[in-house]
């Protein structure tokens, strides 16, 4: 009896600076504070304001950026973003919190949305949007080739492939699904083992019917890739 107690304990997580940033920005963003085109003050600056090293002042930017609630413009710095505002509603939840049918939900709208994505960026793709598919998944294969994290960069694959899609909503609504898809990847292992390596192949599949414009192909590649990384077989 005491074990089956004792199994209901959870790994306390020490909660990373990076993280404790990307929060505190999210919190001046959701009460009004900070508002769309506000400029953020030097990384320096932010350095000493946090207390801590510029370097996690930087993957925090970059972080943010990532999600679309920041941009860096040329010469005006680090401001926020009024498009990434809406994504904004989707990292206020905590994975942790999810309960387990919450978390299939998530998955489901994922593959509802990443299909559709793929066949749009079939139909609509440009040279330019090739070129940014092509990178993204260059990134990834370098990542993975020396051993670093990949679910970031697995997710930037599939952010361009639905910027190539030329449907801003659909943009915004991946956008808001990522956080908690990457967080749970993240604490679940989902991309260990042979999957990277699986993925890869799969994103040159897709990557190749979207410049082949097969939007029917390019569908199924990603029905395909998302049913053997999440596990699911649905639709």
């Amino acid at each position: 009896m005491e074990q089956t107690v004792f199994n209901t304990f959870r790994k306390i997580e020490i909660e990373k600076p990076v993280d404790k940033i990307i929060k505190q920005v999210k919190a001046l963003i959701s009460t009004g504070q900070l508002k769309a085109g506000d400029k953020l003050p030097s990384e320096r600056k932010l350095s000493d304001l946090f207390g801590i090293g510029r370097t996690h002042v930087r993957d925090a930017i970059r972080k943010l950026e990532f999600y679309g609630i920041l941009k860096t413009l040329p010469q005006s710095g680090t401001v926020v973003a009024g498009f990434g505002i809406t994504a904004l509603e989707g990292l206020i939840t905590d994975v942790l919190d999810l309960e387990g049918n919450d978390f299939t939900a998530l998955v489901e709208t994922r593959v509802v949305l990443e299909r559709n994505t793929a066949r749009f960026a079939a139909l609509r793709r440009d040279e330019k949007d090739i070129v940014s598919i092509s990178s993204a998944l260059s990134a990834y294969e370098e990542a993975l080739k020396h051993g670093r994290d990949t679910v970031e960069h697995d997710l930037m694959f599939h952010m361009k492939i639905a910027e190539a899609s030329k449907n801003t909503v659909l943009k915004s609504l991946m956008l808001i699904v990522a956080p908690d898809i990457i967080t749970f990847f993240k604490e679940n292992d989902v991309c260990s083992g042979d999957k990277p390596n699986k993925a890869v192949e799969d994103h040159y599949e897709i990557l190749e019917h979207i410049s082949n414009r097969n939007p029917e192909k390019a569908e199924q590649a990603m029905y395909n890739h998302l049913r053997g990384i999440l596990k699911t077989d649905i639709f």
